[in-house]
């Protein structure tokens, strides 16, 4: 599954899943092993990487009982991407932009 940009934006505003984000960005971990830092329930812990699942952020797998979940950073990569796509093409403008009134200042 691609990342799906809309909801994975959406996903990261809220500041409990960019934490999770960052602690898996560390490492592979159970609900309950996300959870311990939280003042959350595994269960609202659950619903949060719940959210990151379905646009695509992480991934979690089946390994004999344990359930552990995984940062899927090549699509985390997808968005950092497109952020930097997009930090240089307003670069590019508000730089235009500067040379444009710096010429247009310097005829009159």
């Amino acid at each position: 599954m691609l990342v799906d940009f809309d909801s994975a934006f959406a996903a990261l505003g809220d500041p409990v899943r960019r934490a999770l984000v960052t602690r898996l960005a560390r490492g592979d971990a159970t609900v309950k092993e996300l959870a311990e830092p939280f003042d959350l329930t595994p269960q609202a812990i659950s619903h949060h990487v719940g959210v990151l699942r379905r646009c695509g952020l992480v991934e979690q797998r089946r390994e004999g009982t344990r359930r552990p979940c995984r940062l899927k950073v090549d699509q985390l990569s997808l968005l950092s991407t497109w952020i930097d796509d997009q930090r240089r093409a307003w670069d590019d403008r508000l730089d235009a932009l500067e040379q444009h009134l710096t010429d247009d200042g310097a005829v009159r």
